[in-house]
């Protein structure tokens, strides 16, 4: 029996068997499984069959990463077993089903926010600039006084931090629309239609300097600017309905009728029924949204600080989104915001603790950067890969969670907007609030890293996991080894250094020298919102945030491989034998090649500087994905001794040298 064959045979056993898998697919780097009985996967002996780079779940799925090309064929062997796979996307759709009604629910209010949140955090870092500026201290260093500013750039401030919160009900009719198969033009329509200038203005109303419209003597009607339940709604309903009327208005007509109905039904019931309803149930659950953040005593910040990531786990979070627009809305500040991010740094704290402790290489790999990950404000890599696999320190971070949130409660810390934390967070909080937001991070910090490194973990356990000491059942160690490591890659901002990509013998070796394939700035592949790549399951290298939508070939070689269907993802292989993978776009394989156009296939010869792929940025954020891409040498390639590589620089395709590599001799 081969290897694979074997490999696969185990990840069957070890995900409950034949019966317990109800579908499969995968995609670059991992299988995807949806399971019938997630209890019946035995997670910690997934994780240490050979060649499997990690193992979790998400969006119910169980993803199991085994890197680019194996992939491909473990998933034909599993498939030689006797189950059929499926595509990605359908493995996608039964994972929203997934679960029960309330969290299928948040899953979809989930779906709706998170296209429109990076909008919201560029509003809040406008708050929060303008409160530093407008700061007497600041004032002063330029011999000013909050007097001498100028009316009119005050009013472009209120421009930059205003417009998205008067407009947000356009925005969520949007993205509501979109994701529930309407036409998403309508949903804008039907969204301005909520805050239109000639309905009582909704601040107006509620500061008494303006009055509600009253229709048939009782139907309160004012616009609902800042508003999010009624837009909500608006927008799930308006898109059923008119994929109701598609099917039944003739083609002939379909074009004129169906947006004529669609808005004048819709936002009739929006103005008359489904605002005055859904915007009374917004102030309950703002009203008790305040009256458990004004609890006495530091008492809130104990309890969301020490439950917060724990609704994490159940992955019910995406409501939070929901509370911090509203309370931004209302309030103008976002309290929610300092005590969760103590949460989230505690889990990093916790993480950090178990990496500088162990003596496991492949538990330090993994640990150390998926705590980088949670100071960036990203926790799910430290929750699921370290701190839930080992419980005491997902405990021990909750502590610390706790008390940074006391302390953050205590003091009142409040930022100006939602969506990022921690480090990032701080931009946040530079309205003389930057002492105190640090202090409670670094407190909350120090006591989930203290009591982790103390009483949480114990180099024990990892060996009798690894071991596979459970359920009584003996379970092949992992072997694999890679000598690209965290310990001799470096990162530099300098000038990159121009020169020819040719592999160049030394006495130690070959040097390959690789220009950027992508125009865009370069990031370090731990700000990857993968865990796949941030923690470098797949190999070492970097990512590019591209300004322009065009992947050129970074050297003389071949089209090792090229992702047919979805034209996401290439490797590319040098003359030395490196291979380079670059993954554009993250979770893009679901758009099943929409958006993209490869100007090569797997096998073809290609030229440094050859155009290889083109893709559309802009659809790509349209259907709510990240278009940073990864661009790395896959783990497992032992000839490779070092990597340098430039990251934080702007980049420019064919010209800016990027990677060098030291190989120790030639891979083939």
């Amino acid at each position: 029996m081969s290897e694979n064959r074997e490999i696969a045979k185990q990840v069957i056993e070890a995900t409950g068997g034949k019966e317990n898998i109800a579908s499969f697919a995968h995609c670059a780097t991992r299988l995807r499984i949806m399971v019938h009985d997630k209890e019946l996967i035995d997670q910690a002996r997934v994780e240490n069959i050979d060649k499997v780079k990690g193992a979790f779940f998400n969006a119910g799925q169980f993803q199991i990463i085994f890197g680019t090309g194996t992939v491909n064929r473990i998933f034909d062997e599993v498939e030689q077993l006797g189950i059929k796979g499926t595509t990605k996307e359908e493995v996608k759709k039964q994972g929203k089903k997934e679960g029960n009604v309330f969290q299928r629910a948040i899953r979809t209010f989930g779906d709706v926010f998170v296209p429109i949140i990076p909008v919201l955090v560029a509003t809040g870092l406008f708050m929060g600039l303008r409160g530093l500026l407008t700061q007497e201290q600041v004032l002063a260093l330029f011999g000013i006084t909050a007097a001498d500013i100028s009316p009119n750039f005050l009013l472009f401030t209120e421009i930059l931090t205003d417009t998205a919160f008067a407009f947000l009900p356009a925005l969520v009719a949007w993205s509501a629309f979109r994701v529930f198969g309407g036409s998403p033009v309508l949903g804008i329509v039907l969204g301005l239609m909520l805050v239109n200038p000639a309905l009582p203005n909704a601040y107006n109303v509620a500061n008494g300097s303006e009055e509600a419209l009253y229709m048939f003597g009782f139907i309160p009607i004012v616009g609902y600017q800042g508003s999010v339940l009624p837009a909500f709604f608006v927008g799930f309903l308006g898109a059923k309905f008119e994929k109701f009327l598609r099917k039944r208005v003739p083609e002939s007509i379909d074009l004129i009728v169906t947006p004529f109905i669609t808005l004048l039904v819709i936002i009739t019931l929006g103005l008359f029924a489904i605002g005055p309803v859904f915007h009374t149930v917004e102030d309950w659950v703002l009203h008790g949204t305040m009256f458990l953040l004004d609890l006495p005593l530091g008492i809130s910040g104990l309890i969301i600080g020490f439950f917060n990531q724990i609704i994490v786990v159940t992955g019910v979070h995406h409501i939070f989104n929901f509370l911090e627009i509203q309370l931004l809305e209302k309030t103008g500040s976002n309290p929610f915001n300092a005590i969760v991010t103590c949460s989230m740094a505690a889990q990093g704290a916790a993480c950090l603790a178990v990496g500088l402790k162990t003596k496991n290489a492949k538990l330090k790999a993994l640990a150390l950067p998926s705590s980088f990950s949670s100071f960036l404000g990203i926790s799910e890599p430290a929750i699921f890969g370290v701190n839930l696999r080992y419980m005491k320190p997902f405990v021990m971070a909750l502590i610390g969670g706790a008390v940074g949130g006391f302390m953050a409660s205590l003091f009142g810390l409040a930022g100006t907007g939602m969506a990022i934390t921690v480090i990032p967070g701080t931009l946040l909080y530079l309205n003389n609030q930057l002492f105190l937001y640090i202090l409670c991070n670094v407190v909350a910090m120090a006591i989930a890293f203290i009591l982790t490194y103390l009483f949480g973990y114990k180099d024990d356990k990892i060996e009798a996991i690894s071991e596979g000491v459970q359920n009584n059942e003996p379970v092949q160690k992992a072997t694999k080894t890679s000598s690209v490591t965290a310990s001799n890659v470096s990162s530099t901002s300098n000038a990159p250094i121009r020169s020819e990509n040719k592999a160049q013998k030394k006495e130690d070796g070959y040097t390959l020298r690789f220009p950027s394939p992508i125009t865009g700035k370069t990031i370090p592949l731990e700000s990857v919102p993968d865990p796949a790549f941030a923690e470098k399951h797949m190999g070492e290298g970097y990512a590019i945030e591209p300004t322009e939508g065009k992947v050129y070939a970074p050297f003389d070689g071949v089209v090792a491989h090229l992702m047919n269907k979805s034209k996401h993802a290439l490797i590319l292989e040098h003359e030395s034998g490196v291979q380079l993978l670059i993954h554009v776009g993250i979770d893009t394989v679901s758009l099943k090649g929409s958006g993209f156009t490869a100007h090569v296939q797997t096998g073809d010869t290609i030229k440094e500087g050859q155009l290889l792929l083109e893709f559309d940025m802009v659809r790509i954020s349209e259907a709510g994905l990240s278009t940073i891409t990864p661009v790395l040498i896959p783990a497992g390639i032992e000839e490779v001794a070092a990597m340098n590589v430039n990251t934080d620089t702007q980049m420019t395709a064919n010209k800016d040298e990027i990677m060098v590599v030291q190989m120790s001799s030639k891979v083939n």
